[in-house]
């Protein structure tokens, strides 16, 4: 873990504003034109917990622009991971998908949201709905403990338009698989579905779909939406968060807080 930077050149002479930790960049990975991850130092005192997301930015203007993003490594790990789109005109991540290692990324101290544990009843299983980048979230929960101690089946769903936007997820359960931490608990309880829904593969369909068809729990083996043992996260594009939650509702599940836990959770923090 790392202290806090000062303004100094690698902040390009711009001050770290107030309440704001200036970290650097340890790592990146490109996996498509669209697509990409980087990993960056820890400051000492952060502490979050997995499936919480804080605001980024870089120190390129005397007010930079923060934009939410979910922290993808687990609330223990020593380093910061962040999964990302590219947008070429995006106020941030025009910038952000050009980041490589010794950059300094800005992120505000607070870390925040409601795809956390604390927010859900404990149940038989746990699903995370995800699209796109939306996987972040979940990149950290299924690397916990404690998602181990309170579900018997864990089911990461990820869909994506291209076979090649799926490479993350991949990568993100063999290695969780192969954790010392978790490995022998992720390879006995998680349950990893990947579909497509424009380029040909074996698995394709939306994820309201494959739901609403019964092709999802057909494929899993497992019963259809049950409040009284399933529970359910939620995050990706915002047709899909509004599809999906009303999937839950309607199968007598009820949408949870961190005030108020429930039997599913809906992250709404885009990036840009």
């Amino acid at each position: 873990m790392s202290e806090t930077a000062t303004a100094d050149a690698a902040t390009d002479g711009f001050p770290v504003p107030k309440g704001v930790f200036a970290e650097k960049v340890l790592s990146v990975q490109h996996y498509t034109d669209r697509l990409f991850r980087f990993r960056m130092t820890r400051p000492q005192s952060f502490r979050f917990r997995s499936g919480e997301f804080v605001m980024i930015g870089l120190p390129n203007a005397e007010r930079p622009v923060f934009r939410a993003y979910s922290i993808a490594s687990p609330a223990w790990d020593e380093e910061l991971e962040f999964y990302s789109i590219k947008v070429p005109d995006g106020p941030l991540t025009e910038h952000l998908q050009k980041v490589q290692p010794g950059d300094t990324v800005l992120m505000r101290k607070k870390p925040v949201g409601t795809l956390v544990h604390d927010a859900l009843l404990g149940g038989e299983r746990l699903y995370m709905f995800s699209t796109g980048t939306g996987i972040a979230p979940f990149a950290s929960v299924i690397r916990d403990p404690e998602t181990y101690e309170r579900f018997a089946q864990v089911i990461l769903i990820h869909t994506c338009r291209e076979a090649g936007e799926l490479t993350y997820g991949h990568d993100l359960v063999a290695a969780t698989r192969a954790d010392p931490l978790v490995g022998e608990e992720a390879s006995a309880q998680l349950v990893h579905y990947a579909t497509t829904t424009r380029e040909t593969t074996d698995r394709m369909g939306r994820i309201t779909t494959l739901i609403e068809s019964g092709k999802l729990f057909a494929d899993l083996g497992v019963p259809p939406l049950d409040p009284a043992t399933d529970r359910a996260m939620i995050c990706g594009s915002m047709d899909m968060l509004k599809d999906v939650k009303a999937i839950c509702e309607g199968a007598g599940l009820v949408e949870g807080s961190n005030s108020q836990p429930g039997q599913f959770v809906v992250e709404r923090a885009f990036v840009d």
